[in-house]
Parts: C-alpha cells; sequence; structure tokens
C-alpha cells in the first residue's frame, strides 16, 4: 500500500486548542448514512489515530447517545491522543422531530450524560450543537463556562450559529472554534459569518467538506443511497438539482485527475486551504474512505487551480438547498428580557 502522508496539527482559538489539521466526523457510524458496521466502526476511530487524525468529533444526539458510547470505546485506552469534541442541545422525539433545548440546566444535564457515555473526564471541545430560538445565548453559554471553571470542558465552540451569535457568545466567554457546513458546494459561510468568527480569533471547523459525500464523484444517482439514507430526501440530491449537481462533480473530477488526486482528495485541499484555522472533519465509517481522505493534506493547490476551482464552484453554484428546512442553519436565540 502506497504510504499516508503526516497528518499535522493546527489551532483552533486565540488560547490554543490543538488538534490534527484533519479531524473526523463520527456521525455516520451511528445514523443517517445507511448501516454501519460496529466493529468497522471503531476499527477506523482507532486506525485514524494510528494516521495521526486525532481530533474526533460526536454528539450526543447521534445515535441517541450511542456515537458517544462507541468513540469512548474506540479511544479506550488512548485518551491521551485525543482531542474530543461533542456536543449538546439537539434531540428527537419519538416521531422523529427535532427539538432544541439551551437552557442552563440542560446543558450541565446532557455534560454529565456524556462524560459518562464517553468514559471520561473531561471533554476537550464542547459545542452548542444549534443555538436556541427561545433562550438567550448568553445564559446557555455562561452554562458552558461554567463547566470550563469545573475542568468538565476545556474550549468552547458552536455550531451553525449566526454571526449575531458569535458575537453575543464570545463577550461571555472565549469561543475556540465554529462548526459549519463548508465545502466546495456550500460556501455560505463566506457571506459573512466567517469573518465575524475570524474577529474573534474563533477556528472554522467545516463539516460535510465533501459535500455529504457528493464531491467524491462516488455518488451518480440517487439509487445508491441505501432506503434508510436520509439523502434520499435531500434538496441537492433529488429531481433536477441532483442532475444540475453532477455536473460540478464532473468539473471537480476533471481537475483532480490532472493533479493526480481523487475529487475528494481535491474538495479536502480545498478546504484546508483556506486557512490555518481550518480544520475540516469529513466523516466516515470505513478504513478505506479514510485513508483515502488522509492523501488530501499532500495535495498541493496552485494559484491557478484555486483560481479554476473558484470558477468551478463560486459561491451559490450548487442547486437545492442546505436543509429542507431552511431555519435550521445560522441560528439566532432571543435578547434577555426580550
Amino acid at each position: 500500500m502506497t504510504s499516508l502522508p503526516s497528518v499535522g496539527t493546527r489551532t483552533l482559538g486565540r488560547n490554543g486548542l490543538l488538534v490534527s489539521e484533519l479531524g473526523l466526523g463520527c456521525m455516520g457510524m451511528s445514523q443517517a448514512y445507511g448501516d454501519a458496521d460496529r466493529d468497522e466502526s471503531i476499527a477506523t476511530v482507532r486506525r485514524a489515530l494510528d494516521l495521526g487524525v486525532t481530533f474526533l468529533d460526536t454528539s450526543d444526539v447521534y445515535g441517541s447517545g450511542h456515537n458517544e458510547e462507541l468513540v469512548g470505546e474506540a479511544i479506550a485506552g488512548r485518551r491521551h491522543e485525543v482531542q474530543l469534541a461533542t456536543k449538546f442541545s439537539i434531540s428527537r422525539d419519538d416521531r422523529g422531530e427535532m427539538h432544541i433545548d439551551g437552557r442552563p440546566e440542560n446543558v450541565r444535564a446532557r455534560a454529565e450524560a456524556s462524560l459518562r457515555r464517553l468514559g471520561v473526564e473531561v471533554i476537550d471541545l464542547y459545542y452548542q450543537h444549534r443555538v436556541d430560538p427561545r433562550v438567550p445565548l448568553e445564559d446557555t453559554v455562561g452554562a458552558m463556562a461554567e463547566l470550563v471553571e469545573q475542568g468538565k470542558v476545556r474550549f468552547l465552540g458552536l455550531s451553525e450559529a449566526s454571526a449575531a451569535s458569535i458575537r453575543r457568545a464570545a463577550a461571555v466567554h472565549p469561543i475556540a472554534a465554529l462548526q459549519s457546513e463548508w465545502s466546495l458546494w456550500t460556501r455560505d459561510l463566506e457571506a459573512e459569518v466567517l469573518g465575524v468568527a475570524r474577529e474573534h480569533g474563533i477556528g472554522i471547523v467545516p463539516f460535510s467538506p465533501l459535500g455529504r459525500g457528493f464531491l467524491t464523484g462516488a455518488i451518480t444517482s440517487p439509487s445508491d443511497f441505501a432506503e434508510d439514507d436520509f439523502r434520499r430526501g435531500h434538496p441537492r440530491f433529488t429531481g433536477e438539482a441532483f442532475e444540475v449537481n453532477l455536473r460540478l462533480v464532473d468539473a471537480v473530477r476533471s481537475l483532480a485527475a490532472e493533479k493526480g488526486a481523487t475529487p475528494g482528495q481535491l474538495a479536502l485541499a480545498w478546504v484546508l486551504s483556506r486557512g490555518e484555522d481550518v480544520v475540516p472533519i469529513p466523516g466516515t465509517k470505513r478504513r478505506r474512505y479514510l485513508e483515502e481522505n488522509v492523501g488530501a493534506v499532500a495535495v498541493e493547490l496552485t494559484a491557478d487551480d484555486l483560481a479554476r476551482l473558484d470558477e468551478i464552484a463560486p459561491p451559490g453554484v450548487a442547486a437545492g438547498g442546505r436543509y429542507v428546512n431552511a431555519s435550521y442553519a445560522y441560528g439566532d436565540s432571543p435578547e434577555r428580557g426580550a
């Protein structure tokens, strides 16, 4: 097997959370992307650590706690190697409907539950998974800051927060990272949120940097998805949008071939090129895809390559929305006393 490149490190936030330059999103090991093999998932996490991919991302809502338990099992005996990130605030009821809870008492309860499932004494990076539209953000972040004071959490993060939310959160406690979708086909972040995050010294953790797998070129028809794969109903993977978006993938594939890379490696290399404060977390549940992703750190993009990619994938290039429910992204909360 061809040797894989060394994975370097990057720093998130002004207070210096040092993580691997490429992370591993673990959600698919428990939900959303069809069946997952538990043994292969655990082997993938351990292989990631062997390769220097030590920044692991999970959430208490992934598989309703299953994912945290799985990650905890996978890192047992190797906790010292890992930068461990998890999230709270989202839950789903029996009908699958999503609820967001940013109340201080929920912050504390959910953190304790995550620590138990993960089998650790401290969480390195604790995100509010989505901003609660009913609870002032200052109250939520204040409760998260108490966890830092208690030594249960090291750094705080936000996920899919608006520019206004970022400013308000940073006024309460330093925020190390903003997790949000960012890729060649999702560049919404660049309009406003990215600049505000950088003003406050907040690192960027792009999820779905491979366009939910689409930018790998492996998906050529909606029938490629398993029956229980959520992408079957996703706006970008259905109807006319699917065919339009395939043209984007074809252009990425062409440039990747010139570079001697896979389309996924090119897409990841582009995200990595966005700045030293950017740490993408491509998700996978299989070792072979993990190893392909690691190869992206060796792909060097020239100024001409980057210019061509801007032509291929300018902001707004993808057909279809990011979510079925547009309110799921860039959340705001009420002002105190409102």
